[in-house]
């Protein structure tokens, strides 16, 4: 039997957003065999124009064979056309789409989000909740933020978590309503203003002239503002009663206005209409110098008499500013990958890394005593060491730290991975892993200390390293978010070259930049990084200074997918720490003071979204959810914001919030 060709394959919807990790809990009709089964919810577009909701289970998501022996693999969603590892399409088709769930927008009627914005229920009838989801990865406030942008919705009075969908022509019935009311016109009210609309960027004077004798008429009801002597004084001059032409300055007025105006404004066309938008802008891009490294006598400073590091906030606010001083990174850097708590004495932290060492002693033990029969009848564990030798062998050979045969770095290096691979089995050992190790290594030297800390580094970026790839293809789909925001010339530019995905940065995100900068360089941008400031997903910001800086010349160039992902490959060992960092800082000022800052933006950047839902953990314990399902402040987002500040102070033009006087004395 032959299989289908591709022109067999009708087209199908096409993707305007897609959440991964999602979980179908319950299903009207649906087969039990496909509940609690795992898939991707998504916002889609179909043929003819309309829009829909669609849930599509896992195993719709497959890899293409040419990319599974690649370096860098990436995972592609097979949305379109079904095909299976050997890259041919399925010839039943039909059969796989036909467990695809879809609701369409039309049709939704409400939808519930509860469990600390976790689930979600959507209904297109009347006191029935057809199909509920869970998101597993997250919460469900980026689902909504997206969906909004496609449906008017109201929350209901008697429960908070549950959404209206508000029809459009009910809102166009107001508005015709609300315009009735005025008694402007004399004419159809809708006619009139999409004829106003419509017409006022080919003919601003003409259209503009006729919206005021429209209001002319007000004049006679002293209520509703200025008369129709004063309209007629600014129409003709002092002789109102003359009725001579507009005077040339107002003309000019005009025609500059409208020449301003054509460049904030964009123009979406219909057969019926023509609707002219203002083009959000951001506020200027504040230039923040970077401060000097945390020094030796600071550090000191910020400890008691026993050790405890005092001032935390204000320590990792130094570091943020300028890095830390190499001579005392080994001890810094334990505390900021918790790998030695702040509160620690230094008995404690001694007695700590005891036990520490015992335990990494006994975890290396397990892997060393095995024997070849051993590893004969246990295939994972084989897989694995097999790949970490293959790593280690090519990891940074051409750095002296690591260079030459027989190194016993290498094998130390081989020897923490290896390690790794017993304390989390489930995640065991992905390449790339050697790559986040080896500046450690090159720093701390004790094999101990490397691998505690490289446990607390991979804590946080663990997601990246998921053989789902969910957590990596969402920091994508949040990078793409945020370069539209911050540069939508670029983003729109990405999108006609089929590079919207954001697949070009999948190194930078997988090792955090780690080849994109020299041993030195890649030390200062961690240090900082691991703070957490200025924000959430700070290493997002990154990479879009670093594309913003790019911008002109990809898109002077006219690059595609190609020229784009070798100028960005290009670009490691050529970029400047300092610059990148400061530029990363001024976006994250610029994008929090503009006026449109979407929740999306915000959750992304680990602020309270402004349409804040009340979720219940239980049926009488209520609790204000916000990105992370966690309860939060108004200013949670902002790391310069902390309850009981008592200062605010002013560094190169910007405010900042103080914990304390002594903190701001140590950033002078």
């Amino acid at each position: 039997m032959s299989s289908s060709s591709v022109e067999d394959i009708p087209e199908q919807c096409k993707d305007l957003f897609t959440q991964d990790g999602v979980l179908l809990k319950a299903c009207m009709g649906r087969p039990i065999t496909d509940l609690n089964s795992i898939g991707m919810l998504c916002v889609v577009v179909n043929p003819n124009g309309s829009k829909c909701i669609e849930w599509r289970p896992n195993d719709l998501i497959t890899i293409d064979s040419d990319t599974q022996d690649q370096e860098w693999a990436v995972v592609n969603t097979i949305g379109r056309r079904q095909r299976t590892l050997s890259g041919n399409i399925t010839s039943d088709y039909a059969n796989a789409r036909s467990r695809i769930i879809k609701i369409a927008l039309d049709d939704l009627k409400t939808f519930r989000v509860t469990r600390n914005s976790q689930q979600m229920q959507f209904s297109t009838k009347p006191g029935i909740w057809q199909t509920t989801f869970y998101f597993q990865h997250g919460n469900a406030e980026i689902f909504v933020a997206n969906l909004k942008n496609h449906i008017k919705t109201a929350k209901t009075r008697h429960d908070r978590n549950t959404y209206v969908v508000i029809e459009p022509n009910v809102e166009t019935q107001v508005l015709n309503k609300s315009f009735a009311e005025l008694d402007i016109f004399t004419e159809n009210t809708t006619d009139v203003v999409w004829n106003l609309v419509s017409n006022f960027k080919q003919r601003p004077y003409e259209t503009t002239m006729t919206a005021f004798s429209k209001l002319t008429d007000i004049g006679s009801n002293p209520q509703q503002g200025c008369s129709t002597v004063d309209l007629e004084k600014f129409y003709y001059g002092n002789e109102a009663n003359g009725k001579r032409d507009v005077s040339e300055e107002v003309a000019d007025l005009l025609t500059k206005s409208m020449s301003a105006l054509e460049d904030t404004t964009t123009v979406t066309k219909s057969d019926e209409y023509e609707v002219i938008s203002v083009k959000p802008t951001l506020p200027p891009r504040p230039i923040i110098p970077r401060g000097t490294p945390l020094s030796t006598e600071k550090w000191e400073g910020l400890q008691d008499t026993e050790g405890r590091v005092t001032e935390v906030d204000g320590v990792k606010q130094l570091i943020f500013r300028g890095g830390v001083a190499h001579s005392i990174r080994q001890s810094v850097w334990k505390y900021l990958l918790d790998y030695t708590p702040w509160h620690m004495t230094h008995a404690e932290i001694r007695s700590l890394q005891r036990k520490r060492t015992e335990e990494y002693f006994s975890m290396k033990l397990q892997w060393r005593s095995m024997t070849e029969g051993q590893e004969s009848r246990f295939s994972e564990y084989r897989d694995r060491k097999s790949l970490v030798e293959k790593d280690v062998a090519r990891t940074d050979r051409t750095h002296p730290f690591f260079a030459g045969d027989n190194n016993p770095n290498l094998a130390v290096l081989q020897d923490i991975l290896m390690t790794y691979v017993m304390y989390n089995f489930d995640l065991g050992y992905v390449q790339g892993m050697s790559d986040i190790l080896a500046p450690l290594l090159l720093l701390l030297g004790n094999e101990v200390d490397s691998f505690w800390c490289f446990v607390g580094f991979m804590e946080r970026i663990v997601s990246n390293f998921d053989m789902a790839q969910a957590g990596k293809k969402q920091q994508l789909r949040q990078l793409q978010q945020l370069l539209t925001f911050c540069s939508p010339e670029l983003a729109q530019h990405l999108a006609q070259k089929d590079s919207g995905n954001m697949y070009f940065c999948f190194r930078w995100l997988l090792v955090w930049f780690k080849r994109e900068f020299s041993f030195r360089d890649i030390m200062r941008l961690w240090e900082v990084l691991w703070t957490g400031l200025p924000c959430a997903n700070f290493h997002l910001l990154i990479c879009v200074a670093i594309l913003d800086a790019e911008k002109d010349t990809i898109i002077n160039n006219n690059y595609g997918f190609t020229e784009i992902l070798k100028h960005v490959n290009d670009l490691s060992m050529c970029l400047d720490v300092d610059k990148i960092l400061s530029t990363g800082e001024g976006m994250y000022h610029q994008i929090i003071s503009a006026h449109h800052l979407t929740d999306q933006v915000r959750i992304i950047l680990g602020m309270t979204p402004l349409n804040v839902s009340v979720s219940t953990n239980s049926d009488d314990e209520p609790t204000t959810s916000g990105a992370n399902g966690m309860e939060k402040c108004e200013n949670a987002g902002d790391p310069l914001f902390t309850p009981g500040m008592d200062e605010e102070l002013e560094y190169n033009g910007l405010k900042i919030s103080v914990v304390t006087t002594s903190v701001w004395a140590l950033l002078a």
